[in-house]
């Protein structure tokens, strides 16, 4: 979610100062809500969050993650810089070649499609216990109750055909199925990246194979239908129709070889991720 910076610190007086005849040049990325500068030599990214803007926290939590998955080689960023201060924080990090999926037409996402996917899989076969961080489904629900019972969800981020019901509804039909998805969560935990979506997907834009993971704030250990539900979800917008959606859940579930994959869990973390965001 992007906050209001309004009276705020200017963050770009956190940023270190870079070699000479190099910049720093905003990039609007995430929904993280800090202020992302992209060095003009393309070498590295940055991330500021000011004093006052309740994401220094969050950005220690990133800057953790980024530095515990980059020696498992799945092409993640590594922590150059981090510095932070009664002014706020700001994470320097290498920055990841390619293009984020994104970006890509539907016929180039389907060719780089499988190698994304094995690249999902290659995380979540990353040991569990080896990793520090969790994303538990019952702290992920206790935080969507807070963004409810603050009104603070964006209805943007919901489903179409769910804007119209209020989230309080939609947090209620959550609830009831809250004990059969921690039962599956407790048999079936894995390391998640948290999101899942085609913008924290890099891709070589010649080979149109996958490069590399963004955006790790939210990874950490969660049932594997976290980042199945939004990997599917995110990229439906990109389809030439039902027959490119078919191929790419047909690839992925092939990759990650789930011979029958659970749509109701796929739905309920679909339902629950938008509640999560405020």
């Amino acid at each position: 979610m992007h906050l209001s910076t309004q009276g705020l610190p200017d963050p770009r007086h956190l940023l270190p100062v870079p070699p000479a005849g190099i910049e720093w040049l905003p990039v609007n990325l995430g929904e993280s809500g800090d202020s992302v500068y992209r060095r003009s030599d393309g070498v590295a990214f940055a991330k500021v969050s000011v004093s006052g803007s309740d994401g220094v926290e969050s950005l220690a939590g990133e800057r953790l993650r980024t530095e515990w998955l980059a020696p498992f080689d799945l092409g993640s960023a590594k922590v150059l810089d981090w510095h932070a201060s009664q002014e706020g924080a700001c994470l320097v990090m290498s920055a990841v070649p390619g293009v984020p999926a994104s970006e890509l037409p539907a016929g180039q996402l389907l060719q780089a499609w499988p190698s994304m996917a094995h690249r999902l899989r290659l995380l979540h076969e990353i040991p569990a216990a080896s990793c520090p961080f969790a994303r538990a489904l019952s702290t992920m629900f206790e935080r969507a109750c807070d963004v409810v019972a603050r009104n603070a969800v964006n209805k943007e981020f919901l489903d179409p055909e769910q804007q119209d019901i209020p989230p309080p509804l939609l947090l209620d039909a959550l609830r009831v199925q809250l004990p059969l998805r921690l039962a599956q969560e407790a048999r079936d935990r894995v390391v998640c990246h948290g999101d899942a979506c085609m913008p924290n997907f890099m891709v070589d834009p010649r080979t149109l194979r996958c490069t590399g993971l963004i955006d790790l704030g939210r990874l950490g250990t969660a049932d594997r239908y976290v980042d199945l539900s939004l990997f599917l979800a995110n990229a439906r917008d990109s389809w030439r129709g039902p027959d490119d959606e078919l191929a790419a859940r047909k690839s992925l579930f092939d990759t990650l070889e789930i011979g029958e994959p659970d749509d109701g869990r796929l739905d309920f973390y679909l339902g629950l991720d938008p509640l999560t965001w405020g």
